[in-house]
């Protein structure tokens, strides 16, 4: 079955539109998503810079804050040309209360040559001692500016500290020495709160590395101890942030992917880093996806049905013309016109549809009056034709020897064939224009069939083919027995035709329903093809096998013997079953002797 069968125009006009909307919204859609995942990767990435960067800045904010204190006490030790004794400068010292918050590991004085000479936290040996070898020393002796060292291992301590320095210096810029504040990174923290307290995001990872001496400032797992780095391998996050790449995206050991991104502190060396999972950029994506493939879906299904009620109120006028084409096909004599309105392209159809059907209907007037006029003009001649072959085979006018007989009754019988086929034309027009009269009266059944069995015997035997009759009980028709012999004689006539050599046909009859008689005429050829099964009673119709007809004839055989049964408030039929079984359902007679004449007034 074709598909066509399934679907109209209209509908695969929709379905056509739905289908290029629903594509045109998963490309978008699809297009969306990825734009929306990169937009978040990057916002997600220029987060963890800003906020890495936040980090340094807070840290080095509060290294300057010690380095201005520092320098601030500086600026009263230069007072004089000297300096003071280490008495004095240990009480000077002692008054520094906020120094020493911010530095509480710890404030030295030093000479000119870096020599130790006073400070506020006693530490073994430190007094006396030089520190010209240690590099910020020697930076700060030559620049004169303030300066923090980076992370160094304290000579007598062993701890990691941070080292101020603030320079000594007169009006004149003389030089008297230094004033050296301590931090203990392993005692005080100069990162964040978050940082302090180890309060880290269960979603963000944080490390602060110094790359000098390769340790973790705050490895990220809450803890305020300097720890080594690992080996190269052991964490991908800080292989990444120690490459020099300052942001991207890094793959962690459990499989997870990171984005990072990191910023140095050149003051202290050392690397702030900043990570958090990818699934923070995708997630709020696919959130935003949703939202936008939901509201794109909702429009584009309300497009589509909007879409689909405008192709069906454009399609549907196509529909009930189509409908009105197929009604007019059925009832090719009915008189129904399509109306010229509507589109342009609907109006220019129906118009040249109507001008089709004008020219078929003067081809049809044409054919009659044709048919007619042949058919009349040959009878006349064709009678007598008849009539004298009817003498000759008589031998009325005369013997006649074997071989003239023989075709003197071949001639005869192809002009009663012919007579036949004139008699059906003629049928046919008195059908078309309603002319042709029936007699209906009661008529017994029986003598009908034996009649009609005996007409037919001659040419049954002609194909080699058995005539048989049954009726199963007595029954009056009311009908016009004349034109129910001619049913029955094209039925058995096809019969005959369609049947093999050596077959029966049988005509039986019985009572179908109260009030109705049934005649069936059975063959056993092979029965009436399915592809022909809507044409069978309609007129110039024939079965084909092949691309050559079957058997000549006119095609109007059935289509009369339809329109008779009509005329006589009949129905005519078939069945295949092991061969054709045509019927002809004819009413019962009530009170016999009853007659009436009808015409084909529906015609």
């Amino acid at each position: 079955m074709r598909s066509g069968k399934f679907l109209s125009l209209g509908s695969r006009v929709a379905l056509i539109i739905i289908i290029g909307s629903l594509l045109t919204l998963a490309a978008i859609v699809s297009t969306a998503y990825q734009a929306l995942v990169e937009d978040f990767e990057d916002l997600l990435i220029q987060r963890q810079i800003l906020e890495a960067k936040r980090t340094s800045e807070q840290v080095d904010q509060k290294l300057q804050l010690r380095l201005n204190a520092l320098s601030a006490f500086a600026a009263q030790l230069a007072s004089s040309d000297h300096l003071p004794d280490p008495v004095d400068l240990a009480v000077a010292l002692g008054h520094q209360t906020m120094l020493r918050e911010l530095l509480p590991a710890g404030i030295v004085v030093f000479d000119e040559k870096a020599r130790a000479l006073a400070e506020n936290i006693y530490v073994s040996d430190r007094i006396g001692t030089q520190y010209l070898d240690r590099p910020h020393f020697q930076e700060a002796l030559k620049t004169r500016r303030p300066l923090v060292s980076k992370p160094l291992i304290g000579r007598t301590t062993g701890k990691p500290l941070l080292s101020f320095l603030a320079p000594i210096e007169t009006n004149n810029q003389d030089l008297l020495g230094f004033v050296g504040g301590i931090l203990d990174l392993g005692e005080t923290s100069l990162l964040p709160a978050p940082h302090q307290t180890g309060r880290h995001s269960s979603q963000s990872i944080e490390k602060i590395i110094d790359t000098k001496n390769f340790l973790y400032v705050d490895s990220g797992q809450g803890s305020q101890r300097l720890t080594p780095l690992p080996p190269p391998g052991v964490d991908p996050l800080t292989d990444a942030a120690l490459s020099g790449i300052t942001f991207g995206q890094v793959e962690n050991l459990q499989g997870q992917t990171l984005i990072y991104a990191t910023t140095h502190l050149q003051r202290l060396g050392w690397i702030f880093v900043r990570a958090v999972p990818y699934d923070q950029a995708t997630t709020p994506a696919r959130q935003s996806f949703i939202r936008f493939s939901s509201i794109s879906i909702l429009i584009t299904l309300a497009l589509a049905v909007l879409s689909y009620l405008l192709v069906r109120s454009t399609m549907s006028p196509l529909d009930r013309m189509t409908a009105q084409i197929q009604r007019m096909a059925e009832h090719p004599d009915s008189a129904m016109r399509l109306r010229e309105t509507g589109l342009p392209e609907l109006k220019s159809l129906a118009g040249a549809f109507n001008r089709l059907l004008e020219e078929r209907d003067s081809l049809a007037r044409l054919k009659e009056h044709f048919m007619s006029s042949v058919s009349h003009e040959l009878r006349t001649p064709l009678t007598s034709l008849t009539g004298a072959l009817k003498l000759l085979s008589s031998g009325t006018i005369g013997p006649l020897n074997d071989k003239s007989l023989e075709m003197t009754n071949l001639a005869l019988r192809n002009g009663d064939r012919l007579q036949l086929l004139i008699s059906d034309l003629l049928d046919f027009n008195k059908l078309s224009d309603g002319s042709l009269k029936v007699r209906i009266q009661a008529e017994a059944l029986k003598p009908l069939l034996d009649a009609t069995i005996a007409d037919n015997v001659t040419m049954a035997a002609e194909h080699g083919i058995r005539l048989e009759s049954e009726a199963s009980v007595s029954l009056d028709l009311l009908c016009d027995k004349h034109r129910v012999r001619q049913i029955l004689d094209n039925f058995i006539s096809n019969a005959i035709k369609f049947s093999p050599r050596g077959g029966v046909v049988r005509v039986t009859a019985d009572v179908h329903s109260p009030g109705w008689a049934r005649i069936i005429v059975s063959d056993q050829g092979s029965g009436v093809p399915d592809s022909f099964a809507a044409s069978v009673f309609k007129r110039f119709a024939q079965a084909e096998t092949g691309t050559a007809r079957s058997v000549k004839g006119t095609g109007l055989g059935l289509a009369i013997c339809d329109e008779l049964a009509r005329l006589m408030d009949g129905v005519v039929g078939y069945y295949n079953d092991h061969g054709a079984h045509f019927w002809v359902d004819i009413p019962m007679s009530r009170e016999a002797g009853s007659t009436r004449e009808q015409t084909d007034e529906s015609t």
